[in-house]
């Protein structure tokens, strides 16, 4: 410790001053040393008087006039006069003159040789504060050399908790006067890098030399006059040229470095740590501007691009690739053998994926919606249903999350083309085909019985359960909709469910589908359009309980916005002792319905989503309950462009019909161009001698007021066929495991500084496995990393082991490594820190540098 040094001071003191008589010892401390240690000395039997330049007479006179008694240590913190100028000369001779060599106490202390005293004496004006040498001392270096001694003076003065170069440098990069406005495209600073408060700390203690030095030695820069803002410059277009797999411009090869292995690990580890992730991407936007790497690599084939992520400006490229062949509909189109999607995805998977994440998710929905260009629609009842819950509802998915994501973008003027390339495709090439089809098939076969009916939910699936039962009835919640809260509900461990397919009621309103889905014998429109169960209303919850109340008795009804503001105590007071709760959820319909919000509706459907399976967790947890039925009243069919006067029919019913933009009730059938009608007796199975007419397409009837875009009421897959989740949850923990990952690759020994290793996920994601991520990296013996570290979410759920292999690549730092010893790959599970993966290896590289041989 750095107490040490002062103890042995002390120890000679004190030695001197033993004894009965009085002494006086002069310290000449020539450099001042210990000058701001002196008081801390702990002196047995004598006083500290401290001597300056200018007061030797008064000194003289205190110590041989004033007191005469008191034993003194003299402390000068400046070399001793000449004879000829010290007063003090003759007091000294009768008096003993102690001397303390800094550097070799603090060598002798530390375990230094005596090889490397010229180093400590080089650096002694660092070691002049307590502070600094405590640190220095805290970093507890087992061997010392002059590049240990230099590097570890810096991780001082950068306050690392290790002496690591990298975490010196990676301190320099990160310092606050390189930072944030400093980066700005538009910031005055001619260069931004020279006020780095590091670099004057070192220069202050002539540490600027040896850091240069250690830059070239650890990354190979080197230049005549080396500065910080090139060094970061060699630092990216090293990276870049080991991940481009071409050749840099002319132009950019001076900058490559021949340490390539190093600076990668060193930019991985900047990336991978979300502490210095953003001022990794303030660098690489600062020195994409100084290369105009957005010209340059716009002249690159974008295939040669897809393994490198230096700077955003390349996802631009990529971006602007896909968007051509998008909007050529060349769907086949492939960079390095990945499709369209393949290439989002991988791109998803890089660095710079949470600023680009929106466009990529865009992107790919826009190219399976381009694939339904060619759609074909079945020619019966059955098959049509059939094709939709199997195929067809995917497509009403991703043009939904085409919009979730072009909402997202903050500019949207460059994806306007692709937009209506989109639209035009999902109204006039699917919707136009499929609900045509849906509907021909429908009326002339009847209202076949293709699926299990909503009219006869209560009756076939709720009455039958016997245990307590949550009923989620979410307005407008559409199969497809449905489909993807299945599939989160599925990823819950806690979770078992089973989706199924209703058709719904026609019209596919909420009143009618509402009051279908309560217990009934009778379902009926009256001759003023109230809908009746056995002969009640049921528009509002205080009339729908009363309904299931008289099917059982201990059952209630209840707003999901209430349920959500309940504490624990009310929701337990709201289910003890029910046997079935009707729960009635409103996100998609009231934000949809509404001319104002109804361009929210598929960020509606997203928190619908979560809402729902929120809720089912929480009632889990705090109401005993463990089985729910999530349904809805019926579907929508939204597009984004406004309605023309071509899509909207004309509304030839009599002043007493019930008129709706998707469909009309009346006693008698409307007749006209693109219009269909059924009896309300078939629908409903009963007497009545109303008919519905429709039109058999996505238009609509003309009507006042109200928006346009989000419609329903009418016949369309999108409108009548109902989600129905079967849901079971366990309050206990689920025991799963996370998914594994092995080492396919048979790999003993590692022969170049560039290898690429195959690995396999075990075992599929599904029921007890869950996701998991893990770091992927090489270790020497004593822990050092000594390659870049790779990061891996095991989410694969294909059955098929084949389909759950992967590769990755590594970059070993550039320095020479035992033969005789092993090295290690391993495998960190993120969410513990356990290491699930260790595999031996040795490293026989003939040659230290980053060639292929």
């Amino acid at each position: 410790m750095a107490e040490l040094n002062l103890k042995q001071i002390t120890d000679k003191l004190n030695a001197e001053f033993s004894g009965e008589n009085r002494k006086l010892v002069f310290w000449y401390d020539d450099h001042g040393d210990f000058a701001t240690e002196i008081e801390s000395l702990e002196l047995a039997g004598a006083k500290l008087y401290r001597l300056a330049p200018d007061n030797q007479f008064q000194t003289k006179y205190f110590l041989e006039r004033v007191d005469t008694v008191t034993s003194y240590l003299v402390y000068a913190p400046f070399p001793r006069p000449p004879v000829r100028d010290n007063h003090l000369e003759d007091t000294i001779r009768y008096s003993k003159i102690f001397h303390a060599d800094r550097v070799s106490l603090l060598t002798v202390d530390l375990g230094i040789d005596e090889k490397y005293k010229p180093v400590i004496q080089k650096y002694i004006k660092f070691f002049s504060a307590r502070e600094r040498t405590q640190r220095f001392y805290d970093l507890e270096i087992e061997n010392f050399t002059r590049e240990t001694i230099e590097v570890a003076l810096m991780s001082v003065l950068c306050k690392t908790r290790t002496a690591s170069f990298e975490e010196v440098v990676r301190v320099v990069l990160m310092d606050e006067g390189v930072s944030e406005n400093s980066f700005e495209e538009n910031s005055s600073d001619d260069n931004r890098f020279d006020q780095n408060k590091m670099l004057g700390e070192f220069e202050k203690y002539d540490l600027l030399t040896p850091f240069w030095g250690l830059c070239e030695e650890h990354f190979g820069y080197n230049d005549v006059t080396p500065n910080l803002e090139k060094l970061v410059v060699t630092l990216f277009v090293t990276y870049t040229a080991r991940y481009l797999q071409a050749d840099l411009p002319e132009g950019l090869k001076s900058f490559v470095s021949y340490k390539s292995g190093n600076i990668i690990a060193f930019l991985d580890s900047l990336i991978n740590n979300v502490l210095y992730r953003q001022k990794y991407d303030d660098l690489s936007a600062y020195v994409a501007r100084g290369l105009n790497a957005g010209a340059v690599f716009k002249g690159y084939d974008p295939g040669v691009l897809m393994t490198c992520d230096t700077f955003a400006v390349i996802d631009w490229v990529i971006i602007a690739w896909v968007m051509e062949r998008l909007l050529a509909e060349d769907t086949g189109a492939k960079l390095s053998d990945l499709t369209i999607p393949a290439i989002c995805e991988e791109r998803q998977k890089k660095h710079f994926a949470e600023i680009f994440n929106t466009t990529y998710g865009l992107l790919n929905h826009s190219y399976y919606l381009i694939l339904s260009a060619n759609y074909q629609c079945q020619n019966n009842f059955k098959s049509v249903v059939d094709q939709y819950l199997e195929a067809d509802y995917r497509i009403d998915g991703h043009y939904r999350k085409f919009y979730y994501y072009f909402d997202q973008l903050s500019e949207t003027a460059g994806f306007e083309k692709l937009r209506d390339l989109v639209e035009n495709i999902y109204t006039n090439e699917y919707l136009a085909k499929v609900i045509t089809g849906w509907n021909d098939a429908l009326v002339s076969e009847g209202m076949p019985a293709a699926l299990p009916l909503q009219r006869r939910f209560y009756e076939q699936l709720i009455r039958p359960i016997k245990d307590k039962l949550v009923v989620i009835i979410s307005d407008a919640l559409r199969y497809e909709v449905g489909h993807e809260l299945f599939l989160k509900l599925q990823d819950d461990k806690k979770c078992t469910a089973r989706l199924s397919g209703m058709l719904g009621v026609l019209p596919s309103y909420t009143r009618l589908g509402m009051a279908a889905l309560l217990p009934h014998k009778t379902l009926t429109i009256s001759a003023d359009y109230k809908v009746q169960v056995d002969g009640c209303t049921a528009d509002d919850l205080k009339q729908r309980e009363a309904i299931l109340k008289s099917d059982v008795t201990n059952s209630r009804c209840v707003q999901f916005d209430e349920i959500r503001a309940m504490k624990k105590a009310e929701l337990r007071d709201v289910f003890t002792g029910m046997d079935v709760v009707y729960i009635y959820h409103n996100q998609i319909d009231a934000r949809g319905d509404k001319q104002n919000t109804e361009n929210e509706v598929f960020t509606a459907c997203e928190e619908a989503i979560n809402e729902i399976h929120g809720l089912i967790k929480r009632l889990t947890s705090n109401a005993n309950t463990t089985h729910f039925m999530v349904t809805a009243d019926h579907g929508f069919i939204y597009k984004r462009d406004k309605l023309q006067e071509s899509d909207k029919i004309g509304n030839g019913a009599s002043k007493d019909a019930f008129v709706n933009r998707r469909f009309i009730i009346h006693q008698q059938a409307l007749f006209g161009d693109g219009i269909a009608s059924m009896p309300m007796g078939k629908i409903l199975g009963n007497d009545d001698t109303k008919t519905v007419s429709f039109p058999v397409s996505s238009n609509v009837f003309k009507v006042a007021g109200g928006g346009q875009n989000f419609v329903h009421g009418g016949s369309s897959p999108q409108e009548m066929i109902i989600p129905v989740i079967d849901v079971k949850t366990e309050k206990g923990r689920i025991e799963t495991r996370p998914a594994q990952i092995m080492l396919v690759s048979m790999v003993q020994k590692i022969t170049n500084l560039i290898v690429f290793l195959d690995f396999m996920q075990t075992e599929p994601v599904g029921d007890g496995i869950s996701i998991t991520s893990y770091r992927i990296f090489f270790i020497s013996e004593d822990n050092e990393k000594i390659s870049n570290q790779q990061s891996y979410i095991a989410d694969n759920r294909d059955d098929k082991a084949q389909q759950r292999i992967f590769r990755l690549q590594f970059a070993f730092k550039n320095k020479q490594y035992d033969k005789s010893k092993q090295y290690y790959l391993v495998a960190i599970d993120e969410k513990n820190g356990l290491e699930v993966l260790r595999h031996g290896v040795a490293m026989d590289l003939a040659f230290a540098n980053d060639f292929g041989f």
